[in-house]
């Protein structure tokens, strides 16, 4: 009787084998890999909202100034007028003079962001000035697209993946429409974003009427 006892004692206390750790450990780490996957897809996701959310203010504010310029150019329009270099007419004109180009360039789709295409400009929009692509400070997006100023916010010094192309209305014969004048600026932005096989694009186009007189 004491015998059995013992044994059925040791029966009780006896630890898990090899095969029992090896399963249990197995599980714990599908667990974390699992939640660490989940917890990445969610901070890349956030990550790029946040991007896409930041490049659309910089769209939206680069057509709030388009429409700026054109409007004061509007308002102060005379035919063979010409205007000061400094003020928002004369940067509409020093805009729109040079806009040779009959179609926008191919966007979207693409395994790399485009280069701004020969034409391309941008907007410093603190202080509704015209900044062509001939300065050589439309540049690649480093991080994520952005007009970046100097700590004044009075200077623009680089656009990273953001520009603006102005393709204006070709010319017809139809009388009734010789006056519908009009230029479409598409507002362009391409940048590499997290967890993206393909580069992010965001894009607009302003379509604006030139006055005739």
């Amino acid at each position: 009787m004491l015998i059995r006892r013992r044994q059925s004692t040791r029966t009780a206390q006896r630890g898990d084998t090899l095969i029992e750790v090896l399963f249990a450990f197995t599980i714990f780490s599908l667990v974390v890999v699992g939640a660490m996957s989940i917890m990445n897809q969610g901070t890349i996701a956030s990550q790029r909202a946040l991007e896409t959310t930041r490049v659309r203010a910089q769209i939206d504010a680069q057509a709030t100034t388009i429409r700026f310029l054109h409007d004061a150019y509007v308002a102060n329009f005379k035919a063979g007028a010409s205007y000061a270099a400094d003020t928002p007419s004369g940067q509409w004109v020093a805009m729109t003079s040079g806009l040779t180009a009959t179609a926008a360039s191919a966007f979207g789709g693409a395994a790399t962001c485009p280069a701004a295409p020969s034409g391309s400009f941008i907007l410093n929009a603190a202080g509704a000035k015209y900044v062509p692509g001939s300065s050589g400070k439309l540049i690649a997006a480093s991080t994520v697209a952005d007009v970046i100023y100097d700590p004044s916010l009075t200077e623009l010094t680089s656009a990273q993946g953001i520009w603006v192309e102005g393709i204006r209305s070709v010319a017809v014969t139809d009388v009734n429409k010789q006056n519908t004048r009009y230029i479409d600026f598409h507002i362009r932005a391409c940048w590499d974003s997290p967890g993206q096989g393909a580069p992010m694009t965001l894009g607009t186009i302003v379509r604006l009427y030139e006055p005739r007189s």
